[in-house]
């Protein structure tokens, strides 16, 4: 998948590999770097809440390439820090619709423990549709 808007998002979230991305599912591995982390090491929560979101928007994606991911309402429940090394942001849906998606994701660290959760509600947008206007906004 290419993003001719915002190219650089990968390295900006740290993204090392999507694992899985298919049948609703989607596992993508992140490295934590110091320059996302706040005082005592700890990521920000928003790239947090970003790693999921992405691990989600992944998962719709595998079930619907055509269509957009777009964010409706999104909630992180943060359990423990995540800090730098390597984490797994796992993302799946829940149920579907033919324009709007429930999906549930979660980020691991190595060892398996559960350090956030997250529920979103996703508007399914024509690809094209998402493209010229971006296109369009861009000048």
């Amino acid at each position: 998948m290419t993003d001719a808007v915002a190219p650089a998002l990968h390295d900006t979230l740290g993204q090392i590999r999507v694992v899985e991305m298919a049948n609703g599912r989607a596992a993508i591995e992140y490295e934590v770097g110091p320059q996302m982390c706040h005082s005592g090491g700890v990521a920000q929560g928003g790239f947090v809440c970003g790693w999921i979101d992405a691990a989600m928007a992944h998962a719709s994606m595998s079930l619907l390439p055509d269509l957009t991911p777009m964010s409706l309402e999104l909630k992180v429940s943060y359990f423990a820090p995540a800090r730098p090394g390597r984490v797994i942001a796992e993302g799946w849906i829940e149920r579907r619709g033919k324009a709007t998606c429930f999906a549930e994701g979660r980020l691991l660290d190595a060892a398996g423990n559960v350090l956030a959760k997250a529920s979103s509600t996703i508007r399914l947008i024509p690809r094209e549709a998402v493209e010229a206007a971006a296109k369009k906004a861009l000048g």
